[in-house]
């Protein structure tokens, strides 16, 4: 039986047989299950900062108000992390990161389309 590839691109291959991710190659006989995972970034400190240079510079000190724009830079450069999860006999594993939502859902996709390939 010939080899079916359902993705191949930055770095990742999935195929009815293995799923690879940058060197590293797992057989997809014994994954039982995927999933998606997603940690959201700490925002704790940025919104300090804003709250903080917020109220500074209504007390009359404008100079503050720098506070508030950095942890509004900060907040908005935060983006969240996703992980393409994996199941197996063994238990779960963090198989593959990336803060590209979209790429890690066609990852999922894919291995999800490959283990249905499988039967």
């Amino acid at each position: 039986m010939e080899e079916q590839v359902f993705l191949d691109e930055k770095g990742v291959k999935v195929t009815n047989a293995r799923f690879i991710t940058y060197g590293k190659t797992q057989a997809l006989a014994g994954i039982t299950s995927v999933s998606t995972l997603v940690k959201n970034p700490n925002r704790l400190w940025p919104i300090i900062l804003i709250i903080l240079g917020g109220i500074l510079a209504f007390n009359g000190e404008i100079g503050w108000g720098v506070l508030s724009l950095i942890g509004i830079l900060w907040l908005v450069l935060q983006k969240s992390t996703y992980y393409v999860q994996l199941e197996s006999a063994s238990g779960t594993s963090n198989a593959l990161e990336s803060k590209d939502k979209d790429f890690i859902f066609r990852v999922v996709d894919a291995l999800n389309d490959a283990i249905v390939a499988r039967g």
